[in-house]
């Protein structure tokens, strides 16, 4: 009895440990982007102040590089959750000549290391004489991020009730309207959680950016950049503001989830 409740109490402090080292990070930020901090160095707090979120948009060079990660995070969420999605679909429901290979290409390109991934596209465009610059990172953010739409998708088609779409069709349903009124709801939540993981792995990507970026700048190669010289509270106030989206989207997503498991 006393050695299970030593346990017990054991495992709520393992637990505790672990949620504290993942929440630390982002509370030490969230914390110095109200900072009022006088020099260029924002690792020392010097008073509490909410005058950062008023001078967000105040560094030009630091706005238009969240611009540009937002606007490639966007395109690749969209691009590759349609591209992925179809050949998680595929994957999912047909056997067809060559679905092994995709399969193992799909797993390959989500092991592969983004270094090797990185130098490897940047190869090809050089190669190719492809001028690096914006259009060559959403190429290579689409590339990498594909595969994560396409595993995620085939995983929730791997678990439909084709019964349901055959009752469609009984009923007079064409494929297109089959698959735009029971398919894709069901599929839904796949797609839509594969799409959010692409637009996380594009907007915090540094390696493969690094590599094919050319003159353009994102958010991640503006701060790596700009830790020579201090980071200004408005990048903290910036992260803030980009997690607070994501908890805002995970948490009306469960809702949406919870609520459709109850209607």
């Amino acid at each position: 009895m006393k050695r299970g409740l030593l346990r017990g109490r054991g495992l709520q402090i393992y637990t505790w440990l672990v949620i504290a080292w993942l929440v630390l990070p982002i509370a030490v930020m969230i914390l110095f982007g109200f900072n009022d901090t006088k020099g260029r160095y924002n690792t020392a707090w010097q008073g509490f102040t909410f005058k950062w979120y008023g001078k967000l948009f105040e560094i030009g060079d630091l706005t238009q590089a969240l611009v540009n990660s937002l606007l490639i995070a966007v395109l690749t969420m969209l691009i590759a959750g349609v591209l992925g999605s179809l050949i998680g679909l595929a994957l999912g429901r047909y056997r067809f000549r060559g679905s092994g290979a995709m399969n193992l290409v799909m797993f390959a390109a989500i092991s592969c290391a983004e270094i090797v991934m990185g130098a490897s596209l940047l190869s090809l465009f050089v190669t190719l004489a492809v001028p690096l610059g914006f259009w060559t990172i959403l190429i290579s953010h689409v590339m990498f991020s594909i595969s994560f739409v396409a595993v995620t998708v085939r995983a929730r088609v791997m678990t439909l009730d084709s019964s349901l779409e055959e009752a469609a069709r009984d009923l007079g349903a064409g494929p297109w309207t089959t698959f735009r009124l029971v398919t894709l709801p069901m599929i839904f939540p796949g797609v839509l959680a594969g799409s959010m993981l692409a637009f996380a792995l594009s907007i915090d990507d540094f390696v493969i950016t690094n590599f094919n970026s050319g003159g353009t700048m994102t958010f991640p190669l503006w701060i790596w950049g700009a830790t020579r010289v201090g980071l200004p509270p408005q990048v903290n106030v910036m992260g803030t503001l980009i997690f607070a989206a994501g908890v805002l989207i995970a948490v009306v997503n469960a809702l949406l989830a919870r609520r459709r498991a109850n209607a």
